[in-house]
């Protein structure tokens, strides 16, 4: 009969470390999409941000056609990307071609004191700060959760129940690289 209560109660044990695993790790993937839902949310508000942006250099540099498409063709990109390698990849895009539009920007100082333009450059610079942010807290959550599914012994039953390691939102080789501005 004691034998029955010892291996009952092992049993119990095992029956509730696998039930706070499971609830632990539905919570931990629970943040992370919610995490990932932050990052679309900074997206699309920089997406929508950029046409304003570019109608007004558009009146101030009308013969550098090159870079407003190159900046139209990459929000599209932004918008149209579904998986979050697709998404840092199109939002690279979109940084390389912003870049290039400030350096348009940078030639005409008239532009750089039309106060649509401050205001307009002002709100894309904190909306990148809060895109960095929201990167930022995604990759925290991840790794919190990427370290309970790996390490021992939950890594044992991790995979039983549904839960595998995800990937880090990284910065594309392109936003790696030095910015190199040429006027010609």
């Amino acid at each position: 009969m004691n034998i029955y209560l010892i291996v009952g109660g092992v049993v119990l044990l095992i029956l509730l470390y696998v039930w706070s695993l499971y609830n632990g790790l539905v919570q931990e993937s629970t943040e992370i999409d919610e995490a990932s839902a932050q990052i679309d949310v900074q997206l699309k508000r920089r997406a929508d941000l950029i046409p304003n942006l570019v109608n007004t250099v558009k009146g101030y540099a009308k013969h550098e056609k090159g870079v407003f498409t190159e900046v139209t063709r990459a929000r599209s990109a932004l918008i149209g990307a579904k998986s979050l390698p697709a998404k840092a990849k199109a939002d690279g895009m979109l940084s390389d071609a912003l870049k290039s539009l400030f350096a348009v920007a940078e030639a005409y100082p008239q532009l750089r004191a039309n106060e649509n333009f401050t205001q307009l450059q002002k709100e894309l610079s904190d909306t990148e700060d809060k895109v960095a942010y929201a990167r930022q807290y995604y990759n925290t959550q991840l790794l919190e959760f990427n370290l309970k599914v790996k390490t021992f012994p939950n890594v044992l039953l991790a995979s039983h129940l549904g839960f595998r390691e995800r990937q880090f939102f990284e910065a594309t080789a392109n936003e790696k690289k030095n910015v190199s501005v040429k006027f010609e």
